[in-house]
């Protein structure tokens, strides 16, 4: 949030009213001396892995301008690709730093949770604490430098991540000691990857290999039909929470403000309201087992590799709620996100990293987990592998 400056999240609901301070992490981002240039565009609400906005118009791929940039911080990575700028602000509940950090070709880290602060004006950026707050940047150590700018709790944040010993600029200085790497090349939720998307981890595999880390392809045993279920109903209840909060802050009915949204949002909020208390409840206990699932999985690896996405970059467009209806596009986000959202769950940090280029010189991803708290590690390996296959000279076809 930018004092004086509406933060819309790609709605007209919201697109003139002011914000009345700043945001903590604005705030870091003033005395870290950062220059804000200004505002970019998102999908409303930030509930689309897609930035194409009724309010704004759709944000295109620098790589393909037939391609969508990814989302919700689509806008971000598209002014970061086109080199406008080094690094912009993105967040994350579902993967919306690293889906248009993957799609636009860039390094993108979505940190622990409470690692940074959602003061003064939330305790938990998301529903069930799901979401994240961080950048996509060209490098590495920028994303590096900015999260040691911006990282800590402030009183009365509900979850604070573990300070860390050294900051975490100086961990990318010195490559990380030999790593037991997980790798996963298929799909977990009974979807199918595309064929880019493959092979982009396996030619990452053989890197790590050759970089000196252990390298074994594992299928995680967890409850992924337990899993699809509650992150579908979490995706309903952002939508829904956000229409609430609209509504306490313009004093409009709730149904009204959900009958201005966009198609998309409409159907999450129809859905939403319908979810009990008590089925809320019980999804909550699901998220805390299943990261407890996932934490003893990572304690037999230091991380975790998969395709960021599912597929390459889609088309504008096909993600539209009002073309394919909001069963369909449900459907399609899942066959594109079928690993990031974990991360969300379990609150443990992630990255992609921008190694891969497919046939028709489009960007790919590959994803990494680590333990909770670990994201020095995760920015340790990040910058060797950025050094072994550099990618801050490959220039878009938009660019500055």
């Amino acid at each position: 949030a930018y004092a004086g400056v509406p933060t819309s999240a790609g709605s007209p609901l919201l697109a003139d009213i002011p914000e009345p301070v700043d945001s903590e992490l604005m705030a870091r981002y003033r005395r870290a001396g950062l220059v804000t240039l200004g505002k970019t565009n998102t999908c409303e609400f930030g509930t689309l892995g897609t930035t194409e906005p009724i309010l704004f118009g759709p944000c295109r791929n620098p790589w393909d301008l037939q391609r969508s940039s990814g989302g919700s911080s689509g806008g971000s990575a598209a002014a970061v690709a086109a080199r406008m700028v080094p690094v912009a602000h993105a967040n994350d509940g579902a993967g919306s730093i690293r889906i248009p950090a993957s799609c636009c070709g860039l390094f993108g880290l979505k940190p622990s949770k409470g690692r940074i602060s959602y003061a003064p004006k939330f305790g938990e950026g998301s529903v069930g604490a799901i979401g994240a707050e961080h950048c996509v940047s060209i490098t590495v150590r920028d994303s590096a430098a900015l999260l040691d700018a911006t990282e800590g709790p402030m009183p009365g944040d509900p979850y604070m991540a573990p300070r860390p010993q050294e900051s975490f600029l100086s961990q990318t200085e010195r490559p990380p000691r030999s790593l037991k790497i997980a790798v996963t090349d298929t799909a977990l939720l009974g979807t199918r990857l595309e064929r880019a998307c493959v092979e982009a981890v396996h030619s990452t595999a053989r890197l790590c290999e050759e970089l000196g880390h252990t390298v074994e392809f594992v299928e995680p045993k967890f409850d992924y039909e337990a899993y699809e279920r509650t992150y579908r109903r979490f995706w309903t209840l952002t939508a829904t929470r956000t229409i609430h909060l609209i509504s306490q802050a313009t004093g409009m009915a709730i149904d009204t403000a959900a009958a201005h949204c966009e198609a998309f949002n409409k159907y999450l909020y129809e859905h939403g309201k319908a979810v009990t208390a008590g089925q809320y409840l019980l999804d909550i206990v699901f998220f805390n087992r299943f990261a407890r699932e996932m934490a003893a999985f990572l304690t037999k690896y230091d991380v975790w590799l998969t395709p960021t996405l599912g597929t390459v970059p889609p088309l504008l467009g096909h993600f539209d709620a009002a073309v394919h209806g909001g069963d369909k596009v449900m459907d399609r986000f899942m066959e594109f996100l079928p690993f990031t959202p974990f991360a969300n769950m379990t609150g443990e940090p992630a990255m992609t990293v921008p190694l891969f280029w497919d046939e028709n010189g489009m960007p790919v991803g590959s994803h990494f987990t680590a333990s909770y708290g670990q994201e020095g590690l995760l920015f340790a390996l990040a910058r060797q592998l950025e050094q072994a296959r550099p990618w801050a000279d490959r220039l878009p076809e938009v660019s500055a």
